[in-house]
């Protein structure tokens, strides 16, 4: 009996040990971005357009929900993030948003290596929350470049940033602000591209 109490002992202590090294499960609350409902605002142009990840800095290429909470810090909440890197969550709502506008209709994304008329990518330079004293606003900046499938040649290229003021410094007051920042972009990057895109001389 000691023998086998000596045996079942060491065997016992290890299944404890291997336990307690196991991965903890994440405790963060996951937010999506999510986006108001669109119209159609015209006829289906010809050509196709590729919606590329815009390149970011190594912070804002993460899950995390990001805030500057004064001056030049930059930060981000606890126990909370997107469900994908920021840039990648962009890239997916303007995809949808092209979707939803309804005129760019052959649409495809740099998941796949579909050739395209045209390619949207760019630099996203801040996709945050920032404090101005006791206020809260979600700020989303995006350097956009059209650029032709063909040769890619730089077609057009244009600053895009939005402010969109939360009333709550709690996080799902802050991510509600991310979903109407988004949508604000969403019209302005989509009308611009619709426009490049149909007068830009074709190769």
């Amino acid at each position: 009996m000691k023998r086998a109490y000596q045996m079942i002992a060491p065997m016992a202590l290890a299944l404890i040990s291997a336990c307690s090294i196991l991965p903890k499960p994440d405790p963060s609350d996951v937010y999506r971005l999510a986006a108001a409902p669109a119209t159609a605002q015209g006829a289906p142009v010809s050509w196709s357009l590729r919606v590329t990840k815009p390149q970011s800095s190594e912070f804002l290429d993460s899950p995390r929900i990001a805030v500057v909470p004064n001056g030049d810090l930059i930060s981000s909440y606890a126990n909370s993030r997107w469900s994908d890197p920021s840039p990648v969550l962009l890239r997916n709502r303007l995809l949808d948003g092209f979707q939803r506008d309804g005129r760019v209709t052959l649409l495809s994304t740099d998941d796949t290596n579909l050739q395209a008329d045209y390619e949207l990518g760019g630099q996203l330079q801040a996709f945050q929350s920032e404090y101005r004293g006791s206020a809260v606003e979600v700020v989303i900046r995006l350097d956009a470049r059209l650029v032709r499938g063909s040769d890619q040649r730089i077609i057009a290229s244009r600053r895009f940033e939005v402010r969109q003021p939360v009333n709550d410094t709690k996080v799902p007051a802050v991510v509600a602000g991310f979903g109407a920042a988004g949508d604000q972009l969403n019209r302005q990057v989509v009308d611009w591209v619709v426009q490049q895109g149909n007068t830009a001389p074709k190769r």
